[in-house]
């Protein structure tokens, strides 16, 4: 029986999915200034900024795990409520160390909601539709990435901090509330054996606790190397423009990024599910490669505006992509596992990018900034060709 994709429950996901990258993203652009207006140093900054993605990092098993264990609908509400009371300690905090506190809680529940949401809705979709609503998913991603952030500095500027995370926990609550209508709660899948139903386990028949998707580890590695020049320039390219001094108006450069992502994951969403990993990971790759050799080369608008586009088409477009196959790879009894171990390797792309960035930019010319980071795009190359084989035939068997 086919299931509709645009279906009440699906919508409901999405717009939970919505809520719950917005509800983090309003922060992010905030939290380091807040933090220092409550008296923390230099140091405690930077901390404070990455925290919540470190402890994302560590929790995403566990979460995958609990995803494929528990029902999709109780992970994501524990999620939420995690959000809550982060966005809450936000808002009351009166020191930093409340403020790490409240990051930590709110990696765990971003950890949580991120897992759980997308194991949720690949689950609620047929087969040969993965891929093409995983990228509506991914376009409801990009949607908050993009919307958020605005919402919370026009709310900062106007009103203060305090307010703009008041926002957020709105945002945080909305998630809560829209899961409640959602009437497939997303149970664990159960599977045939021997004419009885049960629930899918070891061949010891207990539970196996599993860190990571073994089939999904070289999906995990690409999408690693398409993040690290993304995230890299997200941390530095106001620097990088600064000091060169370029006549470029960089606030226009996310944006247009988003805008161009959304357009072109909802134009291609049907491809998504025609076309080989290959021919995208081809074309990804190119892309990335001219957007950061046109940032290299940047000296006006024109071309950093083409270079947003481009890298729309290389990390933004392969991000929906990686975590589709990452998906079909697993069984649908581990999909929770799978999408835990591609968010391992987008983690890692998030906290390597801006660290590999910092090391470029304090110990090479600054002409040579995207010069380096152009090496991750052959690396990826080399991870489809030592793994692409055992890839297609995994594939081929589901």
């Amino acid at each position: 029986m086919k299931r509709n994709i645009y279906s009440k429950d699906i919508i409901l996901v999405l717009t939970a999915t919505f809520f719950y990258m917005s509800s983090p993203m309003l922060v992010t652009p905030l939290i380091t200034g807040f933090t220092e207006s409550i008296g923390a140093s230099a140091a405690v900054m930077g901390f404070v900024g990455g925290l919540m993605n470190l402890c994302s990092l560590i929790c995403r098993p566990l979460a995958g795990n609990l995803a494929d264990r528990l029902s999709k609908y109780r992970v994501s509400l524990i999620g939420a409520v995690f959000m809550s009371i982060a966005c809450a300690g936000y808002i009351l905090a009166l020191n930093e160390a409340v403020v790490v506190a409240a990051r930590i809680i709110n990696g765990i529940g971003f950890a949580c909601c991120s897992v759980c949401m997308a194991t949720w809705m690949s689950n609620m979709l047929p087969k040969e539709k993965i891929g093409s609503g995983m990228g509506v998913y991914g376009t409801m991603n990009a949607l908050g990435m993009a919307v958020a952030p605005a919402i919370g500095v026009s709310v900062y500027q106007r009103f203060g901090y305090r307010t703009a995370f008041c926002i957020a926990l709105v945002f945080s609550i909305a998630i809560i509330i829209a899961i409640q209508f959602i009437k497939d709660k997303g149970n664990p899948v159960q599977k045939e054996t021997a004419g009885n139903t049960e629930l899918v386990k070891e061949n010891s028949g207990k539970p196996h606790l599993q860190l990571v998707d073994v089939k999904v580890l070289p999906i995990a590695f690409i999408i690693m190397l398409f993040a690290i020049p993304y995230c890299a320039t997200q941390s530095f390219l106001v620097t990088y423009a600064e000091v060169q001094d370029l006549p470029v108006t960089v606030s226009m450069f996310f944006p247009t990024y988003a805008i161009v992502l959304i357009i072109l994951r909802l134009t291609l969403r049907n491809l998504f599910d025609k076309l080989p990993f290959r021919v995208f990971l081809l074309s990804s790759c190119i892309c990335e490669l001219l957007a950061i050799v046109l940032l290299a080369g940047m000296r006006n608008n024109i071309m950093m505006m083409m270079a947003s586009v481009f890298l729309a088409g290389g990390y933004g477009i392969m991000s929906s992509v990686c975590q589709s196959t990452a998906m079909l790879l697993a069984g649908k009894e581990k999909r929770g596992l799978a999408n835990s171990t591609y968010y391992i390797g987008l983690d890692l792309g998030m906290t390597l990018g801006p660290m590999i960035g910092g090391a470029l930019y304090g110990g090479v010319d600054i002409r040579l900034f995207y010069p380096v980071l152009t090496v991750t795009m052959p690396l990826a190359g080399v991870v489809y060709l030592v793994f692409g084989k055992r890839l297609k035939g995994s594939l081929l068997s589901m």
